[in-house]
């Protein structure tokens, strides 16, 4: 957990630092990556909540829901299908079950 903080703060300190901005043309692919990135996070929080938390199926989960759900808009955006608000729909309410077991289970616990 200290692990994880510390990330946190180092990459809230980087980002303050060397700010830089993502061109429109790709600001749908950042942010799907971002949500799935997010999606992994919650998924994570919620594995170790319920006692079952494994690095590398975090690890690998994390890296290929960012690309894989990038791709698919990037696809989709090529097809003149807007596959970018599926994803968004679907990684929302992802994050949002997670967060509610999350909340569950710490209401349960204090």
């Amino acid at each position: 957990m200290i692990l994880a903080i510390i990330g946190l703060i180092l990459g809230i300190i980087l980002g303050f630092l060397f700010p830089w901005s993502i061109p429109v043309a790709y600001s749908k692919l950042f942010s799907i990556a971002l949500m799935a990135s997010l999606d992994s996070v919650f998924g994570g929080l919620r594995a170790a909540g319920d006692g079952n938390f494994d690095d590398k199926i975090f690890i690998s989960g994390f890296f290929s829901n960012a690309l894989l759900a990038a791709f698919l808009v990037y696809i989709g955006d090529h097809m003149g299908i807007d596959l970018y608000y599926v994803a968004l729909l679907a990684l929302g309410l992802r994050i949002f079950n997670n967060l509610g077991r999350i909340r569950q289970h710490l209401l349960k616990k204090h």
